[in-house]
């Protein structure tokens, strides 16, 4: 495994089964940190630029359902590094906050805990799409995976845009696997991870967030931006 990289911003990642809430989180999180005076790049994956945009189509289409396990990691491995090229790796290095809405711990939980791929594969191709790039700083919003696909199907029902429900049509024991993996990752890497708990009210989850959050950027972070 490559070195990891130092670099003058802050790298802070979300992560959660579907439906959790993370998403609402992130954005509540990016609007309070640009209110406070610093300087934030929200962004998620897959995605997060042109190139993997539509790379997340592709993964995300429940028309795509055929999809192979190892084709499906192949792509988001490929979203990645195109991702933390053009957008996450010029941002940290000029000092800015960025906010992920998943990164490579998404890809362990559910391509791995999930699906059934060797860690090994999945930490090798981790290591070349993020080019010594990891997180700072993982926020998990827990919740019981029968109430985040209730959320997220109903999420998808009132939306007008594609229908990103690839994963959401997967069988719950699927996202019972995803969700112990994230809970084990965090156990492993205790000093990165903050568990949140998923079920409680938006303003709660975020009064706990946003402290916690703003406890942990460095202070010269903070009086630089």
């Amino acid at each position: 495994m490559r070195p990891r990289i130092k670099h003058v911003g802050y790298f802070i990642t979300f992560e959660g089964v579907e439906g959790c809430g993370k998403t609402t989180q992130i954005k509540l999180l990016s609007e309070f940190l640009s209110t406070h005076g610093m300087r934030t790049v929200l962004t998620r994956e897959p995605g997060g630029c042109p190139i993997a945009d539509k790379i997340r189509t592709i993964l995300l289409d429940a028309e795509n359902r055929a999809l192979s396990p190892l084709a499906e990691l192949m792509l988001y491995a490929a979203a990645r590094a195109q991702h933390v090229t053009e957008i996450i790796s010029p941002a940290l290095e000029s000092g800015e906050i960025v906010l992920c809405d998943r990164f490579c711990d998404a890809t362990v939980a559910y391509q791995s805990f999930g699906r059934g791929i060797d860690r090994s594969i999945i930490d090798t191709l981790n290591d070349h799409a993020c080019h010594g790039v990891s997180p700072d700083l993982t926020v998990l919003v827990d919740c019981d995976p029968r109430v985040g696909l209730e959320r997220a199907r109903r999420r998808i029902e009132l939306s007008s845009g594609p229908r990103e429900e690839r994963f959401e049509l997967e069988e719950l024991a699927f996202h019972q696997r995803v969700r112990a993996g994230y809970l084990q990752l965090a156990t492993d890497d205790s000093t990165r991870f903050l568990i949140i708990n998923g079920t409680d009210s938006i303003d709660e989850i975020f009064a706990t967030i946003s402290t916690q959050v703003l406890a942990r950027i460095p202070e010269a972070l903070r009086a630089v931006c």
